[in-house]
């Protein structure tokens, strides 16, 4: 089937050339095997297991010891490859950008010579238990799509350093990717600020805060024992003593503290039923002189925002159903505001999706490396692989097992489009060192002269 056929293939092969290229130029030490390397996962039949044996993939035509060389003493420019994730197409929700941030750990307990090591908190290692394992842990952003899907866009991973502040690192991680976003003109004047998306854990109204003069907007869930407090009330005439800093309060736990909602909304769902939201507008944490707050200078702030509770039917898969209470760092919400912002936190669960990928089907947490710059390596070839599935999802080719079920090509798994990503490589930019000197510039627009089964046109055999 010719590549005309489809103007989807036609323009994403071309898009996929120009981010090898870019990938092949970011690496800057045992190039050549780390780009194969790269490949080899891409190419790879079933899960990565381990690291050794993706030597035996046809893709990576070097022995094991240059594979393991290549991890341990290449180097990549991080920095360019970071501009060049901002810089590919990216996915939207409403026309607007929603990044989620968010941690997942490469544990690694067995090795006690490795250094930077932290204690990671993980779930479901045993029936309602949760452990603190030691290892690596990764603050990873990436941008969501709408709708069900499993695709995220990566943009940024870091390790995070042990007894590193959580907050100051995320604040410092988007403020930087924002600034690239802007940069690479994805975001311009006039458009939806960016929404910030994350899970429990993080200190919301503090990143916040931090982030104010930045055009985002925060979103993430809360405890559901947390306290908040509603604004001063207007001071009476004959009112004595210090204002007030704040109002009533409103206890999570406490449904008589509610009192009457600023705004309710109520939606029908496939999954999960209705959904029921409360909305209390201005509401603000109490904050105190203690941990990050401690060296503030002058009067602790007052951050307000809207809490959000949410109550849904049902659970796709049974149980009980909880509410879950979000804080949005706007003000002055509306129904249709509302809606928008738990649907868009919702879709905060695709990078779950990402990280089972990752570690299940491309083996990011499956090499025994002892350096953690050997795994700050894997880990942004592992999001090289990511992103060349993500341009290239739309030629794939749906090569399913014998007893699933068939799929459409806009509703294609990651790990379905990787099963063809060896049909797709050979019509991509070639990059190697007995092609490194040639030019490359024909062949990221010859995308519409190349066939499956062979090439005609101006492409030769040496391109």
């Amino acid at each position: 089937m010719s590549l005309l056929q489809n103007p989807s293939h036609v323009e994403s092969l071309p898009l996929l050339s120009r981010f090898r290229t870019e990938f092949y130029a970011c690496l800057t030490a045992r190039k050549d095997a780390l780009f194969e390397l790269a490949d080899a996962v891409l190419c790879a039949d079933g899960p990565v297991k381990t690291l050794v044996g993706l030597s035996l993939v046809p893709e990576h035509r070097r022995g094991h010891g240059a594979l393991y060389d290549a991890i341990n003493h290449g180097r990549i420019g991080i920095e360019r490859l970071r501009v060049c994730l901002a810089k590919v197409p990216l996915p939207r929700i409403g026309g607007r950008l929603v990044l989620a941030v968010d941690v997942s750990p490469w544990l690694r307990p067995d090795a006690n010579t490795s250094d930077g090591r932290s204690f990671c908190h993980t779930y479901g290692r045993g029936r309602d238990e949760h452990q603190m394992i030691p290892g690596w842990p990764y603050s990873i952003i990436a941008a969501l799509e709408s709708g069900r899907t499993s695709w995220t866009a990566m943009l940024d991973a870091q390790r995070l350093a042990p007894g590193a502040d959580v907050a100051a690192v995320t604040v410092t991680q988007i403020r930087d990717v924002v600034q690239r976003l802007i940069d690479a003109k994805q975001l311009t004047a006039g458009e939806p600020d960016i929404l910030i998306v994350l899970d429990a854990g993080y200190d919301i109204p503090r990143i916040a805060f931090l982030l104010k003069d930045l055009p985002v907007e925060v979103l993430g869930r809360l405890r559901s024992d947390r306290v908040f407090y509603r604004p001063t009330p207007p001071r009476g005439r004959y009112q004595r003593g210090r204002p007030a800093r704040h109002g009533t309060v409103l206890r999570f736990t406490d449904p008589a503290s509610w009192h009457q909602p600023d705004i309710t909304t109520l939606s029908d769902t496939d999954r999960y039923g209705k959904a029921e939201t409360c909305a209390w507008d201005r509401m603000h944490p109490k904050l105190a002189r203690r941990g990050a707050w401690r060296e503030h200078a002058g009067d602790l702030p007052v951050v307000e925002g809207t809490v959000i509770r949410l109550q849904v039917q049902r659970l796709p898969h049974g149980g009980e159903p909880k509410p879950v209470w979000l804080w949005w760092s706007g003000t002055a919400a509306t129904p249709s505001d509302v809606d928008r912002l738990w649907r868009a936190f919702l879709r905060r669960f695709d990078l779950e999706h990402t990280f089972r990928l990752f570690k299940q089907t491309l083996g990011w947490t499956a090499p025994k490396v002892r350096d953690p710059a050997s795994a700050d390596r894997w880990t942004w070839i592992i999001l090289a692989v990511h992103t060349q599935l993500r341009l290239v999802r739309h030629a794939a080719a749906d090569l399913r097992r014998p007893w699933e079920k068939p799929l459409p090509a806009h509703r294609l798994t990651p790990a379905r489009v990787r099963r063809g990503f060896r049909n797709l490589r050979p019509h991509t930019v070639r990059l190697s060192h007995s092609f490194r000197s040639q030019t490359v510039k024909s062949i990221l627009f010859s995308a519409t002269t190349i066939h499956f089964g062979h090439t005609v046109g101006s492409w030769d055999s040496t391109s």
